[in-house]
């Protein structure tokens, strides 16, 4: 990484690190975790994580960020993936193969439809 060499260029690095964080979260846009914790592994959430890309990548979808994150605590729920859409409330989806994955992603990311059946109850 440069170093920085001024405190004017500080200043414009940090804008520019806020309007990235900043367009992540824009309504719209879609976040779509997938635990990846050591029970989801096991589990099966690499073969979930690749389907969610694959599925992104054949629909040529934009401003859906998807990220992983570790030990989601629901361990008889693996694997687990959350999504967020726009402003609206994060559903937390539970034994997700990569069929459901699919079905997600056409579903809720894609036409903002919650898929009830694969909801883990609260």
């Amino acid at each position: 990484m440069p170093q920085v060499k001024s405190l004017e260029e500080l200043k414009r690095l940090r804008e520019e690190a806020l309007e990235k964080r900043q367009a992540r979260t824009i309504a719209g846009r879609a976040q779509v975790v997938v635990g990846m914790g050591t029970c989801g592994i096991a589990a099966g959430a690499r073969d979930t994580m690749k389907a969610i890309l694959e599925f992104i990548e054949k629909e040529n979808l934009s401003g859906v960020v998807v990220t992983q994150t570790g030990c989601i605590g629901l361990c008889e729920w693996e694997p687990i993936v959350e999504v967020t859409v726009g402003g609206g409330p994060k559903v937390t989806y539970g034994k997700v193969d990569a069929e459901k994955a699919r079905r997600i992603m056409k579903e809720h990311v894609m036409n903002s439809r919650v898929v009830e059946e694969y909801v883990i109850p609260s």
